[in-house]
């Protein structure tokens, strides 16, 4: 019997090489989308390393554009028209901000945009693989964001926790809509808090830089911060779960934002738009 496909982004550093080498060593065919070859084999040897004989396909993807994201997403639909499970792990934070080539922001684009264009794009494939599962990290910041979707890809009044808490709403509403589209056909689609994790996420110097690293010596290690994800992506008890946020592998209520249908359907349109889904 041939082992199942997942597909983890952002598995070539902090959290997501430990989700991978959790999937590899539960039976699934490794698909990793990297920035750069060179990341991508780094990530290969680490978890071959740790698992031996770990089947692991690397692929070049850059989540900061959207012709990357569906380029990569085209190319994993060609090699493998059913997947068993999709993690959207990669991320960014920045105290800046930037706006992509494309003309983005670049916070949104790569927590929010390219990942709702993945769930898109690889919906076949999900369905064709079912039972399969999306796995979405998300983030506690997202339990107080506000989110307009007239301005959701706005430079006005961004800030970087503000902008930060806001794609992580939205990508939460977005996978929320996933699996009310998904009801019944044996894709579940869930939302995962990994907790506090002393991961390079936060690379800014100054004092933003100094008191996160003064912090790391006290918050999760990048191996406990992926317990409740694997968790969430593989127990075997939550099948049929879907639609759900988890925090220390429970559910628990997220941002009333994100159950209200209206505002959730405005944001998965503006969403559409802006991610280029056909």
């Amino acid at each position: 019997m041939t082992s199942p496909v997942a597909v983890v982004t952002g598995a070539t550093s902090g959290i997501g090489r430990w989700i991978a080498l959790g999937v590899a060593r539960a039976g699934f065919r490794l698909v990793l989308p990297a920035r750069s070859e060179a990341r991508g084999q780094e990530a290969r040897a680490w978890i071959a390393a740790q698992h031996p004989g770990a089947e692991i396909e690397l692929l070049t993807a850059d989540f900061a554009s959207l012709a990357s994201t569906a380029a990569v997403a085209a190319a994993i639909l060609e090699r493998h028209p059913a997947l068993g499970l999709l993690v959207n792990n990669a991320g960014v934070f920045r105290a800046r901000a930037e706006r992509t080539a494309e003309g983005h922001d670049l916070v949104l684009a790569v927590n929010h945009l390219a990942p709702h264009r993945l769930m898109h794009d690889l919906r076949p494939a999900l369905l064709a693989g079912a039972p399969s599962r999306i796995m979405t990290v998300g983030s506690s910041t997202s339990d107080r964001a506000r989110i307009d979707p007239a301005h959701l890809d706005s430079e006005r009044g961004w800030t970087m926790v503000g902008a930060y808490a806001t794609s992580k709403l939205a990508v939460m509403m977005s996978t929320f809509e996933n699996a009310r589209l998904l009801a019944g056909t044996g894709v579940t689609a869930n939302v995962v808090h990994p907790g506090m994790v002393a991961t390079g996420l936060i690379r800014s110097g100054g004092p933003i830089g100094l008191a996160w690293r003064a912090m790391r010596p006290f918050i999760r290690t990048e191996e406990q911060g992926a317990m409740t994800p694997l968790h969430v992506a593989l127990s075997p008890d939550l099948a049929r779960t879907t639609g759900r946020y988890f925090k220390d592998r429970q559910p628990v209520a997220p941002n009333k934002r994100a159950l209200d249908p209206v505002l959730l359907r405005e944001v998965w349109e503006v969403s559409n738009r802006l991610s280029g889904c056909p």
